[in-house]
């Protein structure tokens, strides 16, 4: 029996709206990937990090310090412990000091400006003369500065987390750098950067033209008006003097519009532990690499990976991560891992940026 003209338009009807549906949910459901917040892709001009580092002395080690001895030719070392004595009414001459659990380093961190007085916040430490190890150190009262010759904004003490580093060449384990999770306190204002002619911006942590105009059109949009203004690659100026709200909630909402982001993938290295991260599935093509005693063969005879003495094959469309996978097998160290990585990518078998932390 043949359907009526309109039970047919009707099915017609029926199967259209069904595929436009299927097509947005694909649509979205492909963009949805590639969307990313704009709190994830900028900052505010105001929020640029404050960098703080300070000297300051360890004490408490076992006998792993800097190697000084007191006397006409003492190191900084002594002279920073006999100056610290000396500020409690302690006189001890720097010649009879022997110190073997004490190490000068380096204390640096990184800070929102807009933390206030009795904020706490991270510290890392690192050894600044010949220490061995700084594991089971207490880091001594180190007043923090934004630069050299200005007065301090906050102070760092604390026992110190270390974190074991294999040293293959000389089959031992460096542990002289560390961190004190909530060692430092702010004590006094921070230094912020602000816009000399007063205008709200946006600053893209990686600039791009493309990225700044997606995230002007993306805020004109959400805002229904001519809101954000592209000045080059590496910043968005806003207008917000209409907006309803005032410009704090205005911000607030503007850092969760997301935009399209299409960028190079990304393969990240860290130089200490030599792990790998990898944003998505990146594959490795053909090539060889020869540093040192690694030679990393890419190719098309090798069905499998292989590792002996050093020689690691793998075949073309191998990840990057079985990559790394097998350069660690063959004991790599972190920098040879970083190196290898690298020149991957600079000869186009590696189709990612590769970046070394």
């Amino acid at each position: 029996m043949r359907a009526s003209p309109a039970r047919r338009a009707t099915v017609r009807l029926f199967v259209a709206i069904a595929g436009a549906c299927l097509a947005l949910a694909i649509a979205g459901s492909s963009a949805g990937g590639q969307q990313v917040a704009i709190r994830s892709l900028t900052i505010s001009e105001g929020a640029i990090p404050v960098r703080l580092v300070g000297y300051g002395i360890v004490t408490g080690l076992d006998g792993t310090g800097d190697r000084t001895l007191g006397g006409r030719n003492a190191g900084h070392t002594v002279q920073s412990v006999a100056n610290l004595l000396r500020r409690f009414d302690i006189e001890v001459p720097a010649e009879v000091l022997r110190l073997r659990n004490v190490a000068a380093v380096l204390v640096t961190a990184e800070l929102s400006p807009y933390l206030r007085a009795g904020n706490r916040f991270e510290v890392h430490v690192s050894s600044l003369g010949d220490a061995r190890s700084l594991r089971g150190g207490v880091l001594w009262m180190t007043p923090l500065v934004s630069d050299a010759g200005e007065a301090s904004v906050a102070t760092a003490q604390g026992a110190l987390l270390v974190s074991d580093n294999a040293d293959r060449t000389r089959s031992r384990v460096v542990t002289t750098t560390a961190r004190i999770p909530s060692g430092g306190v702010l004590e006094g204002s921070l230094p912020r950067i602000a816009a000399g002619d007063g205008t709200t911006r946006l600053l893209l942590r990686d600039p791009d033209i493309g990225t700044a105009m997606r995230i002007a059109t993306a805020i004109d949009s959400a805002f229904g008006g001519p809101v954000a203004t592209v000045e080059d690659p590496g910043a968005v100026a806003l207008d917000l003097t209409a907006v309803e709200g005032g410009e704090a909630a205005a911000m607030a909402r503007m850092q969760e519009i997301r935009v399209a982001l299409n960028r190079a993938p990304r393969v990240i290295v860290d130089g200490r532990d030599g792990t790998v991260v990898v944003g998505g599935e990146v594959a490795v093509d053909a090539g060889v690499v020869s540093h040192g005693e690694i030679t990393l063969t890419i190719g098309d005879v090798a069905a499998d990976t292989t590792v002996m003495s050093g020689n690691v094959n793998v075949p073309r469309g191998t990840s990057v991560q079985q990559v790394a996978s097998a350069l660690h097998a063959v004991f790599a160290t972190p920098s040879e891992i970083a190196v290898i990585l690298a020149s991957l990518s600079e000869t186009g078998a590696l189709n990612a940026e590769v970046i070394v932390r």
